[in-house]
């Protein structure tokens, strides 16, 4: 099982997440997860999340194993909840959120989400209680910002450094980046599909999410000039 896989397909999901805001997720499962408390404190919004997937996971796994469909369910429930999904995709996109129309931001989020489920959505199956350790957050009461430490488990025994940057809402703590050993999921992904939509335009973009492509693929490989 290739933990990186999971920490990454997680990470994206802070901004692809949008696609729940905007509406053009896929269709919920019939039972929601129980919602956050707003009085929960950020390291406790973390371990809600945390320990109900891995609950359904351990109830469930073979049936997630057979049917990939079902884990984009899974995230649905248990993960996009607990992230604040257009703050974070205003990031991801930068000056190309400013600019975009509001179609554009609905196919690049939807396209964007979809690709990362397909691609690295099966990797959830294999995530097990035993390699997560979540950390307590010390948040300062007047503060709208804290930051949950953890740490996930390799398959070689090493300890990966994960962080969730945190923002308080209405709602109560929500993710909107997470960071693994250091590097920030917003600042890279900013960087990366900025320079390709410059490139080629975010129409060219959305299009190759929307074939099926890798977001990370993308970022490295240009496919021509601006369109």
């Amino acid at each position: 099982m290739n933990v990186f896989k999971v920490l990454f397909m997680c990470a994206c999901l802070v901004g692809a997440a949008t696609a729940s805001a905007q509406g053009t997720a896929p269709a919920a499962p019939a039972a929601a997860a129980p919602a956050a408390s707003a009085n929960q404190s950020p390291s406790d919004v973390v371990q809600t999340a945390a320990q109900g997937m891995l609950k359904d996971l351990d109830a469930n796994r073979a049936a997630y194993k057979q049917d990939p469909n079902k884990v984009h369910e899974l995230v649905d429930k248990y993960l996009l909840p607990h992230f604040d999904t257009e703050y974070a995709a205003r990031l991801v996109l930068g000056k190309n959120w400013r600019t975009a129309n509001p179609d554009q931001r609905k196919r690049f989020v939807d396209a964007f989400y979809h690709s990362l489920l397909n691609n690295y959505g099966s990797a959830l199956t294999d995530f097990t209680s035993d390699r997560l350790k979540i950390f307590p957050a010390k948040a300062d009461a007047n503060s709208d910002r804290a930051t949950v430490r953890t740490e996930v488990k390799r398959d070689n025994g090493d300890r990966i450094a994960v962080n969730y940057a945190m923002r308080k809402t209405p709602d109560g703590w929500k993710a909107w980046d997470v960071s693994i050993d250091g590097i920030s999921y917003v600042n890279s992904y900013r960087e990366d599909f900025g320079a390709q939509i410059d490139q080629q335009g975010i129409d060219a973009v959305i299009a190759r999410l929307e074939k099926g492509e890798k977001p990370g693929q993308i970022a490295k490989t240009p496919t021509g000039g601006k369109t």
